[in-house]
């Protein structure tokens, strides 16, 4: 089943976001719903991606399973039945939530996104290559695109409601959240990244960059939170493509964008809502290299048979 738009779920609607529907099961959970929406340059497609939900629920299900009590973390269960044991007004409709939901324990958010970069790309080589800088901070002259930082960078961001997040240093960030906060989530997301960047590097998938959300729960614990290390939130490069000196194809949206620009170039298309009509071949692409990551991350194929 291909979810774009999700029917009222029978509990009180807490937000939408581009993928995600939050619903509030009580004061102390939320359920998380990733549909099959995607978006690309902050436009909402109207064609749903199939499969996609699944794979970013599944996938960061996966990866809190590999950090074990280490992080903690604030799922409860991605599991539709269990899920459905635990909130009985989600029984008849399993079919929505199935393979794509999240029980979560509440938390209070910390109103920053913490970035690390492994490589040189995106916003981060846009502003070094126009001012040598990231978020104001000097990096080494004469690095290329694609370039490996090594040891990585904590690049903290404001969360922004609508457009681009803003690139922040840690001072600023200190002045946010506390300074011993942002130590210990600069601390937590470097050790996420680096086990992340081991396991991927085992499957042939650089890790170029990421962004983590944390909170505090309702003992004081801080807690990471949404999806983690997902094709959504971060950069999955093909290792054996790997050459720095230009951009790197990527395991998420690239057949879209690539469409979008071609658009773009034509003049068919602005760039603002609404967005062009998605052929079916860019939907299928975009959809297998959701399908290809997961299978190269977790090892095993994505478990279909709820979803169609």
């Amino acid at each position: 089943m291909t979810i774009a738009q999700l029917e009222p779920l029978p509990l009180r609607h807490l937000r939408r976001g581009k993928v995600r529907e939050v619903y509030v099961v009580d004061d102390d959970r939320l359920l998380l719903v990733a549909t099959d929406r995607v978006s690309a340059f902050d436009v909402v497609m109207a064609e749903p991606i199939p499969y996609k939900g699944a794979v970013l629920t599944q996938i960061t299900a996966w990866w809190l399973g590999q950090f074990g009590s280490e992080v903690q973390n604030h799922l409860l269960s991605s599991d539709a039945d269990e899920i459905i044991d635990l909130v009985p007004a989600l029984a008849a409709r399993r079919a929505d939530i199935a393979g794509r939901a999240m029980l979560c324990r509440r938390t209070t958010v910390f109103p920053i996104e913490c970035v690390v970069r492994g490589y040189l790309s995106g916003s981060a080589w846009k502003e070094y290559r126009a001012r040598g800088t990231l978020a104001g901070e000097r990096l080494a002259t004469g690095m290329r695109e694609s370039d490996r930082l090594d040891p990585p960078l904590f690049s903290p961001a404001t969360k922004a409601e609508a457009g681009h997040d803003e690139n922040i240093t840690i001072a600023q960030m200190a002045g946010v959240v506390g300074g011993d906060i942002a130590r210990e989530l600069e601390r937590l997301s470097r050790f996420v990244y680096g086990r992340g960047r081991d396991i991927a590097a085992e499957r042939g998938i650089i890790i170029a960059d990421t962004k983590f959300e944390f909170g505090r729960d309702s003992d004081g614990r801080i807690t990471l939170i949404d999806e983690v290390l997902t094709p959504d939130s971060s950069r999955f490069w093909p290792a054996e493509q790997y050459e720095p000196g230009h951009s790197q194809p990527s395991f998420d949206k690239q057949p879209l964008r690539d469409y979008l620009d071609t658009e773009r170039r034509a003049g068919r298309w602005n760039g603002d809502a609404p967005p062009p009509t998605l052929p079916p071949d860019v939907v299928h692409a975009t959809s297998a290299r959701y399908l290809d990551a997961f299978r190269r991350i977790t090892g095993a194929d994505l478990d279909t048979s709820d979803l169609s």
